[in-house]
Order: structure tokens, then sequence, then C-alpha cells
């Protein structure tokens, strides 16, 4: 069995996404590990809530929680914090900084483990800033002109907007033109709160009450729950 990819919008370890976190565990080792490590820069109290909400997840989904704690480097090179990995069925990254996530694992043993775990056929997914770090590239639109990261890369062909239906309205036309010129050939997605892409990095279908929108210089195009996303297709 080859991995799954999630690339959620919001909404990470709520009863409204059960069904998405449901599909990319199903077939798999019941370990379900949960990385907090984007929030590391928000504090203990919230680190605490990410896991208390993931515990309540995975209680609901019938399988073991394992919260791994990783908030810098050090800890992410660390064996016997990462070795959860080896064994997990499902591998998900939360909310916070993604610019702080991906610096965090970049070349560190967590993320060879996590490749590797994912090339065995474990899934990996990631809500709003875990499904930004996901990508070839995780944008910044805070700035002028957007900022743009290197993101860890699993989901090899897209950049991920979360929150879309939240901040659509926020980021001009000429803002995401100059985005998707200078993406290349990666094709930027933007995916609605409390809605997730599945698949592989070629194909996705789109799960959640929301839409996951195909940002082109044509402008957008809309994808609603059960359609699929051909990432290859859609670049042409």
């Amino acid at each position: 069995m080859s991995g799954l990819i999630g690339l959620v919008g919001s909404g990470e370890y709520l009863p409204s996404m059960l069904e998405v976190e449901k599909r990319l565990i199903s077939g798999r080792a019941p370990i379900y590990v949960q990385i907090s490590t984007a929030a590391g820069l928000e504090g203990p109290k919230r680190i605490q809530y990410w896991i208390d909400l993931g515990l309540a997840q995975a209680e609901r989904l019938g399988v073991k929680a394992v919260p791994l704690s990783i908030l810098d480097r050090e800890a992410a090179n660390d064996y016997k914090l990462v070795e959860p990995i080896d064994s997990a069925g499902l591998i998900y990254f939360s909310g916070g900084s993604p610019s702080h996530l991906i610096s965090t694992i970049e070349g560190t043993l967590l993320e060879q483990r996590i490749v590797r775990a994912f090339e065995r056929g474990a899934a990996v997914a990631g809500c709003s800033a875990g499904a930004m770090a996901l990508g070839a590239y995780s944008l910044s639109f805070h700035r002028i002109p957007p900022r743009f990261q290197n993101g860890i890369g699993l989901a090899r062909n897209v950049a991920i907007v979360p929150h879309f239906d939240r901040v659509r309205n926020r980021i001009t036309d000429s803002i995401l033109k100059r985005s998707i010129q200078s993406l290349g050939e990666t094709l930027l997605i933007g995916v609605d709160e409390e809605t997730a892409l599945v698949g592989s990095d070629v194909v996705y279908e789109v799960m959640g009450k929301g839409s996951a929108w195909v940002i082109s210089r044509d402008g957008l195009k809309r994808y609603v729950g059960g359609e699929t996303i051909e990432v290859e297709a859609a670049k042409s």
C-alpha cells in the first residue's frame, strides 16, 4: 500500500473532520502520531491544547494517539523522540507557523523518518500551517510581494493556501497572479476551512464541507466534495 497525503484547510482533530482522518488511517496501523511543532512558538498551553484535541479525536477513531512535542531541531534529531514515526499509520502536523515548522524539521532525522514511513505506506497529513509545509512551497501573503519558502515537498507539485474561504477576499488578483508566475509548474490550490485534499501527489479528492480552488492565470476553478483534482492535468 502506498502512502496517502492529506492537505487540510482547517479543523484538525475536530469531529467535523473525523471522516477525513478515518479515510487517512483506514487499513493502516492504528497508531496516530500527532506533531504540534508548528505551534512551538505559542507556548506550552497551546501545545497542550493540540495534544488534548488530538487525543479526543484518536479516541473517536478507536486508534492510539502518540503526541510528539518536537519543538526544536535538537528534539527533531533525537532518535528516541522520533522513533514512534516508524510504526505510525497516520502522521499529522497541526497548525501554527509554517515557517517555524519547516525550519525546525527540514533536513532532520524526523523528516527522514516521515519520508521513509510514507514510502512504506503510512499516511502523512497537515492542517493549515502543516498543509502549507508539506507542499513544494509555503507562501506568506502578509508581505508584498508574497514570501516564498521551500516546503518539505512531500506533496511535490502543489502549494496550499489554507482557510481559503476566509482569506480569499484579502488577497488581490494581482498578488495571486504574481504568486502563480513565481511558482512556475507548481499548482496553487486554495482549500476552504473544514475541507481537505486526500490522495497521492498526482490526484487528490476533495473531502469536507467546503471547496478546493485551483488558482491559475485564468482565475479560480472550484472543486467540491467527491470531485478530484488531477495535478498534472490541472497544470497544463
